[in-house]
């Protein structure tokens, strides 16, 4: 076989067992922070935990602009959960998509942002649902923004919060009355 050939085969081989590597790379989400976001954040966790809430999950999100982020949670039946998206403060459209295992719409919600200021003065970009799963099973939230100001490296911050089951008291009254 003539050099060149084989030259030729060597930088084929390479180049398809490069493609081959980057093909499997993972996509992964990368932290990031913003002070806005934080107070929206830590205010709603506040409420919520005051509301016999508490936080199963949460993560800040780095997003670009018009692309959904996928975040997927297991979800038990018949619990009550409460999920939170916030949103960078000057993106003029939010919306999360949550599906169920069958790649069902379960909820949708849409927050447009026209500059509508809320009691601290910042402008108001947070979604905030209630969701009662039928069935126990993974679920996929799909949050998404809208920013004419920025493509890349958009903020987001989302929470999976739980009702917490409170103790009765009424098993102490029933052995009352039987006496």
């Amino acid at each position: 076989m003539p050099f060149v050939f084989k030259l030729f085969i060597a930088f084929f081989t390479f180049f398809c067992l490069k493609t081959q590597i980057t093909a499997q790379e993972v996509i992964r989400n990368k932290p990031c922070s913003d002070t806005t976001i934080q107070k929206h954040v830590d205010s709603v966790k506040a409420l919520k935990l005051k509301a016999g809430f508490r936080v199963v999950r949460e993560a800040s999100l780095s997003m670009e602009n018009e692309f959904e982020m996928p975040v997927i949670v297991p979800l038990n039946s018949n619990q009550w959960y409460h999920i939170v998206f916030v949103g960078t403060h000057d993106s003029k459209l939010l919306e999360v998509r949550m599906y169920d295992w069958q790649e069902r719409q379960v909820a949708y919600k849409r927050s447009k942002n026209d500059n509508i200021v809320d009691g601290n003065g910042l402008n108001s970009s947070v979604i905030a649902y209630d969701y009662f799963p039928g069935t126990s099973e993974y679920h996929m939230i799909k949050p998404v923004q809208v920013n004419k100001k920025k493509k890349k490296n958009l903020c987001g911050y989302i929470m999976l919060l739980k009702k917490v089951e409170e103790a009765t008291t009424n098993d102490t009254d029933s052995t009352d009355k039987k006496n």
